[in-house]
């Protein structure tokens, strides 16, 4: 996700898509340790967007 698409989003879809990222990265996780994923970045990725997420809504509780 790009920083202009999250900063349109309300609260409640921050909130929303922190929950589906966390979910994803947590799956990625657990794939690559399985079998190596295609594309590992996307582990990097998702922790990056969770971090922006993470900002955008202490952002908006100040």
């Amino acid at each position: 996700m790009k920083q202009k698409e999250i900063n349109k989003l309300s609260k409640e879809d921050l909130q929303d898509k922190l929950v589906e990222f966390q979910k994803q990265l947590e799956e990625f996780k657990t794939t690559h340790a399985i079998s190596p994923l295609e594309n590992p970045l996307q582990i990097r990725s998702s922790r990056r967007v969770i971090a922006r997420l993470k900002t955008a809504l202490s952002n908006q509780d100040v």
